[in-house]
């Protein structure tokens, strides 16, 4: 039982950050929704390891994919071999019989799905990102409103300074010539950048 002091509302999704050159993604559709997929990873990750499954692919995702050293398309209907070796599926037909009959078959693989405009069966969502250097941001509405995501992303593009990455770089280089335990450390960092947040108060 959940102890009464412990809220259920709101967004309960955990954000993790996956290095997507280390896993096997595999999306299934080559449509539009197929081609909104396969940006968005590869915009993450020029160097993720995607295999894109479809009997029809369009040309924007041929042409795209050729850039690419990492991403395999392969133009028939999916087969359920399709799912060896893979970590992540994406499920981005437009039949969505197709899409939940995959799904099935990929859980009993164990291998967490991501399924197209159909949040109920998503064991994760792929929201938006900001990308500054090495700062990345993750934007999720728990799979309510994708429109809300883009527009904040937009938003947080153009506030964000390029040069946080050079404050970032410079933070790292303070950091690694610190001597002292972690505590030390620790607390060093945070009164170097207190000023960060104080500044906007």
């Amino acid at each position: 039982m959940i102890s009464d002091d412990i809220s259920l509302s709101g967004n309960r999704l955990f954000p993790i950050f996956l290095k997507l050159d280390q896993l096997h993604t595999l999306i299934v559709g080559g449509g539009f929704v197929g081609l909104e997929k396969i940006t968005g990873l590869l915009k993450n990750d020029p160097l993720a390891k995607i295999t894109l499954v479809a009997p029809e692919i369009r040309e924007e995702i041929r042409r795209h994919a050729e850039k690419y050293p990492n991403v395999s398309l392969v133009e028939r209907k999916f087969k359920s071999d399709d799912l060896n070796n893979v970590d992540i599926a994406i499920l981005a037909t437009a039949h969505r019989p197709t899409n939940m009959e995959i799904r099935k078959i990929a859980k009993a693989h164990g291998i967490l799905t991501n399924v197209a405009d159909t949040p109920d069966l998503c064991d994760f969502y792929l929201g938006s990102t900001v990308k500054k250097g090495n700062l990345k941001l993750g934007i999720s509405t728990n799979g309510m409103s994708p429109t809300v995501s883009k527009r904040l992303r937009q938003l947080f593009e153009e506030v964000l300074p390029d040069e946080l990455d050079e404050l970032i770089n410079n933070l790292k280089t303070v950091r690694d010539s610190l001597k002292g335990d972690f505590d030390y450390k620790v607390n060093r960092l945070n009164e170097i950048t207190a000023g960060l947040v104080n500044d906007h108060n």
